[in-house]
């Protein structure tokens, strides 16, 4: 697809890398020569330096013949300008960053207005993965397919646990209900078979409902516990909107936040939290606010090394769940060796969501694949297909099918009846497959396939 992205801040660039790393043909536009020839030469896609929220500079960059622009400029007044014009310009699909809180009564107005094909708010975004992982607060990350219907969960497996040193066959807890399909030992990553045997300390994805996970976890010896008792470092816009899901959840949440105005303005539009000024570095205010004895803490401060070094202290003196918030995708190395244990960016969760609109779109030009999540650093990915017509992999049991090795089958969506299959289930028309595989590129289900 021909994509023009205007905007090549942070959140330009992770959208013009992932999408580039996709295959599609990107032009992105900024008014810094800079900031374009940097973000061009190093993913050696089209740039244009000028105004992306002009007319004139829009159909040079091809709006006319492109199929999706994508405004994510600093501000959103310029982003929602620039998709009004994309749409003069010819353009039939436009997404536009949209981050201020106060917009977020009003946005299915704007979008119907100005014709939008969606919105995207970092913040938002990022504060919902984050809630999800206070859920489930012995969670390393979690995935959604089906609409929700199943969950992708990593934990990590105790020395202790009632399936360590077994294989995979031999695991009888919930059997059916659950389904074990990615290992990670060390920096080796695995999708197990059934003679694959456990270790404690490996890191486990598993696929099934959230319900039943609860319960699995539970026999297998993983804390897995909702977090209740909250502390937010840092008052900005991901901290408001993760703050009032967790107060909706029934979650008691402080805020710790250092600018005074700040903190009046928290206090006014989130009554029910308890908001306090002060410095979110500062060890002794931790303390005395309870950070020992509290079940999640999020470090959302704006300097990434502040997030990283807080954490650390946080893990040493507190069992929480700690999320650090980090934009910086190149202290990723750094940070597995320092054993932080969950990292959100937010600017990559911004590009993830819309390469899976993307995909949605060419679902009508011929890929079936619905939603892509990649995974260990992008050396696993997980695909939702969704099946069409008949293939080479329909009506057959999965046992007799020549499948790719490194791929598995983890989940079945049949009229809303999720199946975590067996080697005697099948695939029908209709259905919606997850799949997670090594193997990069996918784009139909009969690529799961040896050929």
């Amino acid at each position: 697809m021909r994509i023009v992205i205007v905007g090549c801040g942070k959140v330009g660039t992770s959208i013009a890398s992932q999408l580039n790393a996709e295959g599609h043909d990107i032009v992105v536009v900024d008014i810094d020569r800079n900031a374009v020839q940097n973000l061009s030469n190093s993913l050696d896609v089209m740039g244009i330096e000028g105004n992306g929220a002009s007319y004139e500079v829009l159909a040079e960059a091809g709006a006319e013949k492109a199929d999706l622009v994508i405004a994510a400029a600093a501000l959103d007044e310029v982003n929602l300008y620039t998709c009004l014009m994309a749409k003069a310009a010819g353009t039939t699909h436009t997404i536009a960053r949209v981050r201020n809180p106060q917009y977020a009564a009003d946005i299915h107005r704007i979008k119907d207005t100005l014709g939008l094909s969606m919105s995207i708010n970092p913040e938002l975004t990022a504060a919902k993965e984050m809630s999800r992982l206070l859920r489930f607060s012995g969670a390393l990350e979690i995935d959604t397919f089906s609409r929700g219907s199943v969950e992708l969960i990593k934990v990590a497996l105790p020395e202790n646990s009632a399936i360590a040193n077994k294989r995979i066959s031999q695991i009888d807890v919930l059997k059916g209900r659950v389904r074990i399909c990615l290992v990670e030992r060390g920096d080796e990553v695995f999708i197990p078979n059934g003679d694959f045997v456990l270790l404690g300390g490996d890191r486990i994805s598993v696929a099934s409902k959230a319900d039943v996970a609860a319960k699995f976890f539970k026999r297998i010896s993983v804390s897995i516990g909702k977090s209740r008792d909250v502390i937010l470092l840092g008052g900005g816009k991901i901290s408001f909107y993760l703050a009032k899901n967790l107060i909706a959840s029934g979650a008691s949440v402080k805020i710790i936040e250092k600018n005074s105005d700040r903190c009046w303005e928290l206090t006014n539009i989130l009554p029910e939290a308890v908001v306090i000024q002060g410095d979110c570095m500062d060890q002794d205010l931790l303390l005395s606010e309870g950070v020992e004895h509290a079940d999640g803490v999020a470090a959302l401060m704006d300097y990434d090394e502040e997030n990283i070094l807080i954490s650390l202290y946080i893990q040493s003196v507190s069992k929480a769940k700690v999320i650090t918030k980090v934009n910086n995708t190149s202290f990723d190395s750094i940070l597995h060796g320092l054993k932080i244990k969950t990292i959100i960016h937010p600017k990559n969760l911004t590009g993830e969501y819309i390469a899976s609109y993307i995909r949605a779109m060419q679902n009508s030009l011929g890929s079936n694949v619905e939603t892509l999540y990649k995974l260990n650093d992008d050396a696993v990915e997980a695909l939702e297909f969704r099946v069409r017509s008949t293939s080479r992999v329909t009506g057959i049991p999965l046992q007799e099918l020549n499948l790719k090795d490194n791929l598995q089958v983890i989940s079945i969506n049949r009229h809303g009846k999720i199946i975590l299959p067996q080697g005697s289930d099948k695939i029908m028309c209709d259905d919606t497959v997850v799949v997670i595989t090594k193997h990069k590129g996918l784009s139909d289900l009969d690529d799961i396939l040896k050929h």
